[in-house]
């Protein structure tokens, strides 16, 4: 990002103390704003010190689907001693170089996402490998340290048919 040494804060902000930029093909949404709860720049009453400034500077781009990816940043530039805050003409360009990384950051992750996840291949098991939802064993039920899938060869249906059925049997 070029800062503009004409402007206190880098670059030309509004009445609101935002901007808009474009960088690395991103349209960057910056705010600048005191971290005070008044309307009033005033020091602290308790404190006797001007409050924080805040520089963030946050983006999105969609996809397909619906799909979105965002990067934020932030900044605070904090007043010396009982001054108010001086403007940081690097503050804005650090805050975008924040929410840069920060975007970088997410699209790697959402790559990793998508690269370990199996889609669904519709069988309505979610598990995506088309067996339908059947186990194939080699999980240790805690509760009994046996293996719930491994037919036990025990049935215990008494033949009366009370519309349970307590066979222990399992398709594997």
């Amino acid at each position: 990002m070029d800062i503009d040494t004409s402007q206190p804060w880098g670059l030309a902000i509004d009445f609101a103390g935002r901007a808009t930029l474009v960088e690395a093909g991103h349209t960057v949404y910056v705010n600048v704003t005191d971290t005070s709860l008044s309307d009033i720049i005033a020091p602290d009453s308790i404190t006797g010190t001007y409050s924080p400034v805040n520089v963030s500077a946050q983006f999105s781009e969609t996809g397909e689907e619906g799909a979105v990816l965002r990067g934020f940043g932030r900044v605070t530039v904090m007043p010396v001693g009982t001054d108010p805050v001086v403007p940081d003409q690097t503050a804005v360009q650090r805050a975008v170089a924040a929410a840069l990384a920060d975007f970088q950051a997410h699209t790697a992750a959402y790559v990793a996402l998508c690269a370990a996840w199996t889609p669904d291949d519709g069988s309505g098991n979610g598990s995506g490998d088309g067996d339908g939802g059947s186990d194939t064993g080699g999980e240790t039920d805690p509760t009994t340290g046996t293996d719930p899938t491994t037919d036990t060869g025990t049935d215990t249906d008494t033949g009366t048919d009370t519309g349970t059925d307590n066979a222990t049997d399992t398709t594997v």
